[in-house]
């Protein structure tokens, strides 16, 4: 694969210092907090997670950019992680996709990615997927790119095509979304390893391999992953769908058992927790200004 030079943006220098780059998903601020002490640089922020987790809704389209943007801001507050975010199908025209790329910007995230699937979206791993015409995704991507103020915010290109179109189709189509200046190409729902290949070999610009759980893309092994030469891999809700078993499974507990005390060593406890949220720190802020008579 033949990269142009990379931008100054911090999506991309975590892209240079590691290959290839995992992403994860944070659903919310204290989740970019943990994937931060983990080790990871660099975070997602769903569409999917923000209708289900900040919503109690399926992920269908029903957000709205201000949703979103409301979970950018409290994410990127606490974290100097660089922060990818859904951007669905850019809520609307070529107007409301130019707003798009400054909220999310003005809000601290990294870069987006915008998709082809017409504007009645779904889950990129569901059946019933309808795309719109390469010609218009390739105006949604001029209209992102226009509207860039800062040239390092990572414009990506999610194609949905190779469910039905086929490799060749999403292969004719990455290429025009390039040209129309895509910095990155998110390939979804891949059903065969090897097609990552296919991706990486006729495609200029990084690409991004989603590894979500109980969709059409089988898991793999972040080794055998570099092999295939994409850019990045993206763990879009891993941390999500385990929470959720974790609370499921304690407010079970409770119901049955009337105690929690059988899942304390399940627990993060109250000192990691401190920890990560730096307590004592805002604490002794506090004394000192007590100490101050502030």
């Amino acid at each position: 694969m033949s990269t142009p030079p990379p931008s100054s943006g911090p999506l991309w220098q975590a892209i240079e210092q590691e290959k290839p780059l995992q992403i994860v998903g944070a659903i919310n601020a204290y989740c970019g907090l943990l994937a931060e002490s983990a080790g990871f640089r660099a975070i997602y922020l769903s569409g999917a997670g923000v209708a289900n987790a900040s919503f109690g809704l399926p992920d269908l389209g029903v957000t709205t950019l201000n949703d979103v943007a409301e979970d950018v801001r409290r994410i990127t507050a606490v974290t100097r992680l660089p922060l990818l975010v859904d951007a669905d199908t850019g809520w609307g025209s070529a107007l409301n996709i130019a707003r798009t790329v400054q909220t999310l910007a003005r809000s601290g995230a990294a870069g987006m990615h915008l998709e082809d699937q017409q504007s009645a979206k779904r889950c990129g791993h569901r059946p019933g997927k309808a795309l719109v015409e390469a010609a218009e995704m390739v105006d949604r991507i001029h209209a992102a790119v226009d509207a860039r103020i800062d040239q390092g915010f990572a414009i990506m290109a999610r194609t949905d095509a190779l469910a039905s179109e086929g490799l060749n189709a999403a292969l004719d189509r990455c290429h025009r979304y390039v040209e129309a200046g895509a910095d990155m190409i998110f390939a979804e729902a891949v059903t065969e390893p090897s097609q990552y290949g296919e991706f990486t070999r006729a495609i200029r610009v990084p690409v991004l391999a989603n590894m979500t759980e109980f969709g059409q893309t089988p898991l793999m092994t972040l080794q055998q992953l570099r092999q295939t030469g994409v850019a990045m891999v993206l763990y879009p809700l891993t941390a999500f769908r385990a929470m959720n078993q974790a609370a499921l499974e304690a407010y079970e507990t409770l119901r049955q058992q009337g105690s929690q005390a059988s899942m304390l060593s399940r627990m993060q406890t109250r000192d990691k927790l401190y920890e990560v949220l730096n307590y004592h720190q805002y604490e002794q802020m506090i004394d000192n200004i007590l100490r101050k008579g502030i």
